[in-house]
């Protein structure tokens, strides 16, 4: 279904391009190149106010501030990486890499991975993630969540199954890797099934763990359950076992344009690593996030 609708804003878009500039290329060649950039670009202007609006949020939150180098920086990321995401890999690549758990594909006893994606994602965002786990012998399952706009809760079968197919395949539990609200879908499995015993870790990257401003403009299910202090989040870790947080390793930044107030996206009791200066989709592919997270995977296997 996301695949679907984001081929067509994509399709729509680029006709839109094409249109405008075959109408106004020939008589008004000015115009015609500043509707290409406004239908190209215009996703900067978007980012930009989002920007502004964690600088704002961001002032009476504990997190280092960023400065305006930072955001800059931050900003450029995103406006490069997003359409990566949302334009190419989601609606036209998502599933150019298929799960791995075929026996000749798999060394078994060598940890795997359930990559969880986050709000109006698929399994695409995971892409270059995918790429570099090929052919090194780890089994993997990444998830397109469905609904796209329903409950957090309801992701938890679907993890659950996941999970299930790569600890037959390696005979280990797996390491869970989850952007933004998929870590919150993982919190809601682990509550769930009570599944602490039958995972290795738990990695988040820009998970509003504890909400995050920019929901309150959300509609969907899963919008409303992310707002900050909403009754879903006070339940989330109602009659949590000690120890449930320990189990994560949560990445965020003082540069988030989607998770802010920036504390938000860590836990109490786990290993909380903030990188200064990157934007929320930016943040799941820079090298020190991946590299990391990967280095897991041998580090359980060996």
């Amino acid at each position: 279904m996301l695949a679907y609708l984001q081929r067509l804003i994509t399709l729509t878009l680029v006709a839109a391009a094409c249109g405008w500039l075959l109408y106004f290329g020939a008589s008004r060649p000015w115009l015609a190149m500043a509707g290409l950039l406004v239908i190209t670009c215009g996703h900067a202007a978007f980012l930009a106010v989002e920007f502004m609006l964690l600088r704002v949020i961001n002032r009476a939150d504990p997190v280092p501030q960023a400065t305006w180098q930072e955001l800059l920086r931050a900003w450029l990321g995103e406006t490069w990486t997003a359409p990566q995401v949302f334009c190419w890999r989601q609606p036209f690549r998502a599933r150019a890499i298929a799960d791995q758990l075929a026996p000749h594909a798999v060394v078994h006893g060598r940890r795997g991975v359930v990559f969880v994606h986050g709000f109006f994602c698929n399994r695409g965002l995971w892409t270059p993630w995918l790429q570099r786990l090929q052919g090194r012998g780890h089994a993997f399952v990444a998830l397109s969540l469905e609904p796209v706009f329903g409950s957090i809760d309801d992701y938890a079968p679907q993890i659950e199954e996941a999970v299930r197919q790569v600890t037959r395949a390696t005979g280990l539990p797996p390491l869970l890797v989850c952007h933004s609200m998929g870590g919150l879908a993982a919190r809601a499995w682990l509550k769930r099934m009570k599944a602490e015993a039958r995972v290795y870790h738990v990695v988040t990257i820009g998970t509003p763990h504890r909400g995050t401003w920019l929901a309150r403009f959300g509609h969907g299910h899963n919008s409303r359950q992310m707002r900050l202090l909403s009754d879903w989040h006070a339940q989330l870790d109602h009659d949590m076992p000690d120890g449930r947080h320990a189990l994560f390793t949560c990445w965020y930044s003082n540069c988030d344009n989607i998770v802010f107030p920036a504390s938000t996206a860590t836990l109490p009791e786990a290993d909380n690593r903030l990188v200064r200066g990157a934007a929320h989709v930016q943040l799941a592919f820079l090298p020190p996030v991946m590299n990391a997270t990967l280095a897991m995977l041998d580090e359980a296997s060996s």
